[in-house]
């Protein structure tokens, strides 16, 4: 799996980007806005996977009426995957899970996302008022419209309220932000997480496929169900209790990752390491952070897989075939 070379300005490196976000959890562009990018820039592949919300049916377009979203993507060259990603443990940093392929009308998915939706309110008007209190002003009413549309509390994402820390000037960048709060036990406010064991577990009743998102965003050491462990310790459970993809290619050179290696040092380690039975998946993170004023910020299909690699793993093959 040898990285592939950026081509042409306005290009993207990878043909298939399989992680990304509008504005339905924390990311900057519509998912209409994202599909527009997503063809602008040669993509033939793009999964939407925001965070602990059901997938979007539709797009609205500019003259007020929707399409279904299969539909006007695919009029664009671009194969549209219906994803979300899940935010798990409660104790960990950093551990998503991706599913792909689900039954998004039935009671297993409905049932997780209103329960995520119930734990996360409270933890992040506890964290605002921590925030509050150390002097970084945050005005929920405006924060809940920072968006360009108000939300309520329910939908309201933890890098929302980093992103508005940055474009208040109190730190320089969301990342800043994140450490910030990370890094310090007074604000770091742990919400009640669903188990990654469970998290699977519902993606696979619901007729879907689980993959593990950027796995050296965990941290080298973690506590697990009372456990001290390692990382791959972990890992290999949770391949044990039936994860069937991890992320290899990701930006983490445009996050909070701890290690500071070259991204495709870290690519290869996880090729290497990765569990027997395991599938290969890839991407981008975006959030189209440059509406935000991020400085290098990720854009579609910078990492991902190529189009030769996406087809080789049935499951995605057959989502292709399938419409998403």
């Amino acid at each position: 799996m040898k990285p592939v070379t950026v081509g042409p300005a306005g290009r993207a490196a990878y043909e298939c980007d399989l992680h990304s976000h509008t504005t339905r959890s924390d990311g900057n562009d519509t998912p209409r806005e994202s599909i527009d990018r997503a063809a602008a820039r040669g993509l033939r592949v793009l999964a939407i996977t925001d965070h602990d919300v059901l997938p979007p049916e539709e797009v609205s377009l500019p003259d007020g009426s929707v399409r279904e979203i299969h539909a006007y993507a695919g009029e664009r060259g671009v194969c549209l995957l219906r994803g979300i990603e899940f935010s798990c443990e409660t104790e960990i940093q950093d551990v998503h899970i991706v599913g792909f392929g689900c039954d998004w009308e039935g009671p297993d998915m409905a049932r997780e996302v209103a329960r995520i939706a119930e734990s996360k309110s409270g933890s992040y008007l506890e964290l605002i008022r921590r925030l509050n209190e150390r002097g970084y002003r945050i005005d929920l009413a405006e924060l809940l419209a920072a968006g360009g549309r108000e939300i309520p509390v329910a939908e309201l994402q933890k890098k929302a309220i980093f992103d508005y820390m940055a474009a208040k000037g109190y730190v320089s960048a969301w990342r800043e932000a994140k450490l910030l709060v990370r890094e310090d036990p007074a604000l770091n406010v742990e919400r009640e997480k669903p188990g990654a064991l469970r998290i699977i577990e519902a993606i696979h009743r619901a007729g879907g496929t689980a993959i593990l998102a950027h796995p050296y965003l965990i941290d080298e050491q973690v506590r697990f169900q009372g456990e001290r462990i390692g990382r791959w310790q972990l890992i290999e459970r949770l391949a044990g209790a039936g994860l069937d993809g991890m992320e290899v290619r990701y930006t983490y050179d445009k996050t909070t990752c701890r290690d500071r290696r070259p991204p495709e040092a870290i690519w290869a380690e996880v090729r290497s390491r990765m569990p027997e039975g395991l599938f290969v998946s890839g991407g981008s993170d975006y959030h189209a952070d440059y509406k935000k004023g991020q400085d290098n910020p990720r854009d579609l299909g910078e990492c991902g897989l190529t189009m030769e690699e996406f087809l080789s793993v049935p499951v995605f093959a057959r989502l292709y075939r399938t419409g998403g």
